[in-house]
C-alpha cells in the first residue's frame, strides 16, 4: 500500500500543492470503496392465507407451471361462489385470475399427506376447463405452502365402497400460504362464461382470503349419511371425469344402499328438505355451529357467509398424464 505523504525537503510550488491534494482525495477514495458494505436491511413479511371452502380439485396449470388451477363445479346443491376478504363479491361462473402481491418463492411442492390425490389425463383436464356448462376456475401464484385448513374422517378410492385402508383424516378445507411485503395489491379480475366482470380490488385487513361454495339447504338432521358431502363428491368426480368415491366411516353401513355416488336406479336416499322447510326448522332447533344468531340463522349464513351445512367432501389435489 502506497503511503500518502510528500517530501517536505524541497521548497513547494502552486502545481506540487494541486498535485498533493489530488492524492490525498484520491487515498481517501480508495480506503471508502475497500470497506464491507452496510447489511441489508431485511423486508417486513406478512403471512396471509387464501382458503378454499367447498368441492375444489387443485392441479398445475398447464400453460404455466408457475401457476396453479382451483376448479369446481357449479351444483344445484350449492350456492354461487364468493370471494371474501374484509370486502366481498360474487363470483358468476367464469375464469378468474387473484393478483397476489410481491411474494415468497413456491414452495417445494411436497403434500402433506391428509390432502387427498389423484390423476388425471390432459384431455379431461382440458374439457373440464372449457366446459362452460358450469364451472369456477381460479388461477393463482403456486403459493409456498399449503396448509389443511379443515379435515374430515373419511375414505377415498376408485371402487365403491373405498377400501377401509384408505381411512384417514383429509383435507376438506385447504389455505394457501403466502409471505408478503404488503396486504395491498390483492385483486381478483377474470371472464365470467356469460355478462361482464368488473375487476375487485380486495381489502385485506386481516391476512385471509375465502373463496366459498356454500350448501344450498341448511343440514337435514333426519339424516345420518352425509348425503351432501357424497353428493358433492360425486359431482366434483363427475365434472373432472375421474373415478373416485368417498365413504364416512362413521356413518351407518347401510347408507351405502342409499349412496347418491352409485347409479340413479339405486339412489334414493333420504329425502332432503325443501329451502322453506329447512329453514323453518333451523328456527325451532339450536344453530349447530355457533356462528349465525339462532333466530335469524338463514339470513345471517347467506349475507355473513356462516356455514349452513357442514361439508366434508375432500380436497382433490390432480396431477395431470399424458
Amino acid at each position: 500500500m502506497r503511503s500518502c505523504v510528500h517530501s517536505l525537503g524541497r521548497p513547494l510550488t502552486l502545481t506540487s500543492v494541486f498535485l498533493a491534494a489530488m492524492f490525498l482525495v484520491a487515498c481517501e477514495q480508495s480506503k471508502q470503496t475497500t470497506q464491507a458494505p452496510a447489511a441489508a436491511v431485511p423486508a417486513t413479511t406478512e403471512k396471509v392465507f387464501v382458503v378454499f371452502e367447498g368441492p375444489w380439485a387443485f392441479v398445475t396449470d398447464p400453460k404455466n407451471a408457475n401457476s396453479v388451477l382451483a376448479l369446481a363445479p357449479k351444483t344445484k346443491g350449492h350456492r354461487d361462489l364468493y370471494v371474501a376478504a374484509s370486502n366481498d363479491s360474487t363470483l358468476a361462473v367464469g375464469v378468474y385470475d387473484l393478483s397476489i402481491p410481491a411474494h415468497s418463492a413456491a414452495g417445494t411442492g411436497t403434500l402433506d399427506p391428509s390432502f387427498a390425490q389423484a390423476k388425471i389425463d390432459a384431455p379431461s383436464l382440458q374439457h373440464a376447463l372449457d366446459d362452460k356448462s358450469g364451472r369456477y376456475v381460479i388461477r393463482l401464484p403456486k403459493p409456498e405452502a399449503y396448509v389443511a385448513a379443515k379435515r374430515t374422517r373419511s375414505r377415498v378410492g376408485s371402487a365403491y365402497p373405498p377400501d377401509a385402508s384408505s381411512e384417514q383424516n383429509y383435507a376438506s378445507e385447504v389455505s394457501l400460504r403466502y409471505s408478503v411485503s404488503s396486504l395491498n395489491g390483492f385483486a381478483v379480475a377474470g371472464t365470467p362464461d356469460t355478462g361482464t366482470f368488473n375487476p375487485l380490488l380486495l381489502q385485506v385487513d386481516t391476512p385471509t382470503i375465502r373463496f366459498g361454495i356454500e350448501p344450498a339447504q341448511m343440514d337435514d338432521p333426519l339424516d345420518k349419511c352425509d348425503t351432501h358431502s357424497r353428493e358433492a363428491f360425486r359431482d366434483l368426480a363427475k365434472f373432472l371425469s375421474v373415478t373416485l368415491f368417498v365413504d364416512f366411516p362413521e356413518n351407518p353401513i347401510d347408507c351405502h344402499s342409499n349412496d347418491v355416488q352409485k347409479t340413479a336406479a339405486q339412489a334414493q336416499g333420504p329425502m332432503s328438505l325443501s329451502e322453506p322447510a329447512a329453514s323453518l326448522l333451523a328456527l325451532l332447533t339450536e344453530n349447530r355451529h355457533g356462528g349465525a344468531p339462532a333466530q335469524y340463522p338463514i339470513a345471517t349464513a347467506y349475507f355473513f357467509h356462516v356455514h349452513a351445512s357442514d361439508c366434508k367432501a375432500p380436497i382433490l389435489f390432480l396431477t395431470t398424464t399424458p
